[in-house]
């Protein structure tokens, strides 16, 4: 994989991340009515968010370990949830992975020296 479509495929899945945390825990499937403090778990994720769109590999490094983070609680939210919020856990832990994967693919590339 190239360095450029590992970088667009990192940052479409970091943003997607992070609307379907917020929209999740705020809209969709909230712990209770009206929205949970959860939401503020999609915060860390802009974090690395301009590192990523400036394709800096310092945040390439860094990044897939905090999205780990949100694999783990996606597969186990997915295991004890019923209904929408099951699925919405399953989409949370493969946005994760598809950010993880791809940025290990971009630090790959970044060191062989592909553009």
């Amino acid at each position: 994989m190239s360095r450029a479509v590992a970088n667009a495929l990192a940052a479409i899945s970091l943003i997607a991340l992070t609307f379907v945390c917020v929209l999740w825990e705020g809209v969709l499937a909230p712990l209770r009515p009206g929205g949970s403090f959860l939401v503020f778990k999609a915060l860390p994720l802009l974090l690395p968010l301009r590192g990523v769109l400036r394709g800096h590999l310092y945040t390439y490094q860094w990044a897939p370990l905090l999205a780990l983070l949100y694999v783990c609680e996606g597969v186990v939210r997915a295991w004890s949830e019923r209904g929408p919020a099951r699925v919405l856990a399953l989409l949370e832990a493969a946005l994760a992975l598809l950010f993880v994967a791809s940025a290990l693919a971009f630090v790959a590339a970044a060191r062989r020296g592909d553009r």
